[in-house]
This record gives C-alpha cells, structure tokens and sequence, in this order.
C-alpha cells in the first residue's frame, strides 16, 4: 500500500486531524497524483457534520474533498493519455460501472448501480473506503482524470470540478446560450459559476437574491440586473420572465415563488437544497412549466466544460488557505463566511 497524509474525521470528534492515510498501489490505468488545490463545499461540510452525528457506529474514516487539481506523479502500465508531470483535475465522480444505458449516453453521473463517488463511497474492485483530496496524495482511475487546461489557474480551477460542472450540466442541457433568459437564485459557490457560465454562452442573465446588497457583486460577476426575492411589487412584475431558472439556494426553501419566474414551457432547475421538495401543481401548470434537477456531470460534459471555461477564462472566485486550517474553513462555511468557495492548498501537508 502507498502511504501519504491528509485530514480525517474520527468520529464522533466533531474536528479533522491530520494523520497518515494509506492509498493502494496503482493499477494498470491507474494515475498517482499530487493534490495541490482542493475545494471546501457545502457536500463536504453535510459529510462532516452527519458524520459527527452519527458517531462511530462502525463507519470508516472520513477524509473529505472531491473537487481538486494537482500533478500526475506516477501512471500504470495501461495508462496512456496521461504522463508524469502532467497538470490535472478530479472530481466527484470516480468510477462507475461503464455499462448501464447511462454511463453508455457519457452520463456516468447516474450510472444505475451508482458511481464510486471520490470519498465516503465504495471501490468496485476491493470494496475499501474510499478517501477524498483532503490528502497530498489521490489514487485515481485515468478514465476520470481530466487534463487541466493551460491559463487556468489551478487553484480557482478546482471547483470547477464540483460547483462549475453542478451548474454546467443543466445550463447546457437546456440549451442556454443567445436569446435564453436565465435567473440564477443564490450567489454562493455554485450560483456564482452559474452566473459567469450562463454569461459566456450569451444569455441575458439576471441575480435572484434576498438582498439588494448584492448587485455590485452580480455586477461585477456579468450579470444584467438584481431580483430582490424579498420585494414583493419586483417579483410580481417579474412573473412568467424567464426561460431557465437555477436555483442553487442550499437552505429548505419554497420553491414557488421562484416557479413563477419561469416563462411558458420554461424550467426551474433545482440545484442546491436536495432534501424533500412540495410542489404546488398550479405553479407547474399555469404555464406548462416544468421543474427538473441535476447532479454533478459525465466524463464528456466535464471535458466540454473544462475546455469552454479555458477558452472564456472562467474560473472560481477563491480564498484560498493552508490546508491547516481546513476546520476553521469549515467552521466559517456553516456561517455562508465566504465568497466564493475555499480552496485549500495542499502542500503544508509536505
């Protein structure tokens, strides 16, 4: 087994610690890779948390981290697109089971027998644990490793791997581009991608917030106007507007309000809170709206995603901190302390 050093929950401590961490050797189309960059998201910080909760109830250790960049420092004997040196990124999505009708359409995102996610999920070949990029080092299939393109920077890249395709995947599902109308509700780590993303494919984009302290910002990120959603008279003149709506707020929340945003035989895209959801049916009828979600993206839509946000110069807006203080990132993530995404640099690890 190969060994390196990450940060890891044993609950129910409520606090990571650094400590040795064991990775396997690699396989023939296996890639070893430095983690220089990972992101700090709200997934990580639900992990944590249940974690906690839970207690040890015989769980394995929790390493989190699952949107991250570094550099191949070792290949298997199979692997071919990859050699050592070269810039790369990981996402979510580790494995899947490359057979279902899903993985064949290039969505391994849904796979039917579920994809091996980059931690607290299950390896197919000898049903370990698997450990996230909160650690200097990650073992990984080539198949979902993707090249890091050139002039992004590796840093602000990472949550592209997370956020960046999250958004991506119904942004471009839906046919955005010149002449879609888009609201994206909630400026945080996904909402702000949401906006440079739906921006560069050329539709006319619009800030869906509670407070109107947040236009400079929407300025800034390419948006072309605010929706105060707690301004009663501007959402009424702003019903039945727009084509897409993403909806990335990531508290519980009503959903209506936002439903009537959506033009006729437009969509709300559900993206941030995942738990259960009431739906009034007027609100989908008045209008044959409809109401869908999405998850992470396939290898070939993380791939388009990737190349576009290098040829328009996207990336996260980033504070980036020694990975040493991973719990205070956290800490300050339950209170929404940041803008845009955390990003922890990886190399205080050694």
């Amino acid at each position: 087994m190969r060994t390196t050093v990450g940060w890891q929950l044993d609950a129910p401590a409520t606090t990571l610690r650094r400590t040795s961490l064991r990775r396997r050797e690699l396989r023939p189309d296996d890639l070893a890779v430095r983690v220089d960059y990972c992101g700090v998201c709200h997934t990580d910080l639900h992990a944590v948390d249940a974690a906690a909760r839970q207690g040890e109830a015989g769980r394995a250790p929790l390493v989190p981290g699952h949107e991250f960049t570094g550099v191949v420092t070792g290949v298997g004997p199979e692997v071919t697109r990859f050699a050592v040196g070269d810039p790369v990124a990981v996402g979510n999505i580790v494995d899947s089971c490359g057979e279902c009708a899903m993985c064949r359409a290039d969505q391994e995102n849904f796979c039917h027998t579920f994809p091996t996610l980059t931690y607290d999920g299950i390896d197919r070949y000898d049903g370990s644990a698997t450990l996230g990029g909160w650690s200097r080092e990650y073992v990984v299939r080539d198949g979902f490793a993707y090249p890091l393109p050139a002039g992004l920077d590796p840093a602000a890249a990472a949550p592209l791997l997370c956020a960046g395709i999250t958004v991506w995947e119904p942004l471009y599902a839906l046919g955005v581009g010149p002449g879609t109308r888009v609201a994206v509700a909630g400026l945080g780590g996904l909402g702000h991608l949401a906006v440079k993303l739906a921006v560069a494919l050329g539709a006319e984009t619009s800030v869906i917030s509670r407070s109107p302290g947040k236009a400079d910002d929407a300025r800034r990120l390419g948006a072309h106007g605010l929706l105060v959603s707690t301004d009663p008279e501007a959402m009424a003149a702003a019903r039945d507007r727009f084509d897409v709506v993403i909806d990335t707020i990531s508290a519980p929340h009503d959903v209506g309000p936002y439903l009537r945003l959506v033009a006729m035989d437009g969509t709300l895209s559900h993206l941030g809170h995942l738990g259960s959801l009431t739906v009034e049916a007027m609100d989908l009828l008045v209008g044959r709206k409809r109401l869908s979600s999405a998850g992470s993206g396939g290898r070939r839509a993380t791939s388009a995603m990737l190349a576009f946000c290098a040829e328009h110069g996207i990336a996260a807006d980033v504070e980036l901190l020694p990975s040493a203080r991973v719990n205070e990132a956290l800490d300050r993530l339950r209170r929404n302390d940041v803008r845009y995404r955390f990003v922890l640099d990886m190399s205080d690890l050694g």
